[in-house]
């Protein structure tokens, strides 16, 4: 597969995520919401908001990554903002309102990117060296991993 293609297939998963996620959440009840039937994995809403937690930071790193010569990129403690009340609660619309218009952008950015603006990188303190190319496919991953996770988290639910 060529790198443009490659580029593409993992766009087309950033795209795809709110609808996948809304799919997946809409006819759960609150105590499903909450459910943490897994040891040390986080409740179905927890994850839904650390998404967009998560993709609002990407979202800005990138254009930082884009816009400034090698950024530093801060890091935050996702656990920590996982147990915070925004994040610990069942009322999920607003993180996939969030959810919905940054996909929209985050997809409208990369389809636009020549391939020097690929290439450009920040530094993240904890990992070194990221470029662009870099965010879209740890993001793409990230997308699968979490609905995966949202997956186990029902089925161990029993749905």
């Amino acid at each position: 597969m060529s790198q443009n293609a490659q580029r593409e297939q993992r766009i087309q998963i950033i795209a795809s995520l709110p609808a996948q996620l809304r799919q997946l959440v809409s006819q759960l009840s609150r105590e499903q919401l909450m459910a943490r039937p897994i040891d040390g994995e986080w409740s179905v809403a927890q994850n839904v908001h650390h998404m967009a937690d998560s993709h609002m930071n990407s979202f800005i790193r990138l254009k930082l990554i884009l816009t400034e010569e090698n950024p530093t990129l801060k890091p935050y403690d996702q656990d920590a903002w996982g147990r915070m009340n925004d994040e610990d609660n069942p009322e999920l619309e607003s993180s996939l309102l969030i959810l919905d218009g940054l996909h929209q952008r985050w997809v409208m950015v990369f389809r636009s990117l020549d391939e020097a603006q690929w290439q450009r990188t920040g530094y993240h303190p904890e990992i070194g060296a990221v470029t662009v190319a870099d965010l879209l496919e740890t993001y793409a991953s990230h997308c699968q991993e979490h609905v995966e996770q949202l997956q186990r988290t029902l089925k161990a639910q029993g749905q």
